[in-house]
């Protein structure tokens, strides 16, 4: 059966058809485009899920949704490819950063984003949110000083859970050249073929 993605434009769902694409597995994309004013997903994803967010991914008959959690399913299904490392260590750090992604770095960039449309009123807000960022920002600095990619020596979906937050640190959020492990790390990313294959795929994509 084909796996079907409801996908965003510039959304986590990214990150599904990049991992799709490193497993060889074949897939369907159904677009759906952000309201150029609220940049909110359309109603019609409510059809897929009651939520009406993306990702949305149909597979063996079920609707998942959540990013970390529609990666490890498909990891499963495929046998454990580019899931955690065997040794002990390297499995913590997987696990730790599937989960990290979204529990612990995407809520200042949230707050980051909300906070630029409030204008002045936002202002006095920006800076304790932009130093929790920076804290994170800090210490993946420092954990990619030491391996070349967030759970150990080899890419694996952790890596792909941890695009999202770091490309909008890129794009919004003060990532840049003070911190060259991180950047060289993305760049890595970008790199990988089936990363650009996703791109292809998906359309326009702000944070690549």
């Amino acid at each position: 059966m084909t796996i079907i993605v409801h996908h965003l434009n510039n959304s986590r769902s990214q990150r599904i058809l990049w991992l799709l694409e490193e497993l060889g597995e074949p897939y369907e994309v159904r677009r759906y485009e952000r309201d150029a004013r609220t940049m909110r997903a359309p109603a019609s994803l409510r059809a897929v899920h009651p939520l009406g967010r993306s990702p949305v991914v149909e597979v063996d008959g079920h609707a998942l949704i959540e990013t970390g959690a529609i990666m490890e399913h498909l990891v499963a299904r495929a046998g454990g490819r580019f899931g955690p490392p065997v040794d002990a260590e390297g499995a913590i750090r997987y696990r730790q950063y599937m989960h990290y992604a979204e529990g612990s770095m995407m809520p200042p960039l949230l707050a980051l984003l909300i906070i630029g449309k409030l204008g002045l009123l936002g202002r006095p807000a920006r800076a304790p949110v932009q130093k929790m960022l920076d804290d994170h920002l800090d210490w993946l600095e420092s954990e990619l000083a030491t391996r070349p990619c967030f759970a150990g020596d080899s890419f694996t979906a952790a890596d792909m859970m941890m695009s999202f937050p770091l490309e909008a640190s890129r794009a919004r959020g003060g990532l840049n050249e003070s911190r060259p492990h991180l950047l060289r790390w993305l760049n890595d990313m970008h790199a990988r073929p089936a990363y650009q294959a996703a791109l292809r795929t998906g359309g326009a994509y702000a944070y690549a």
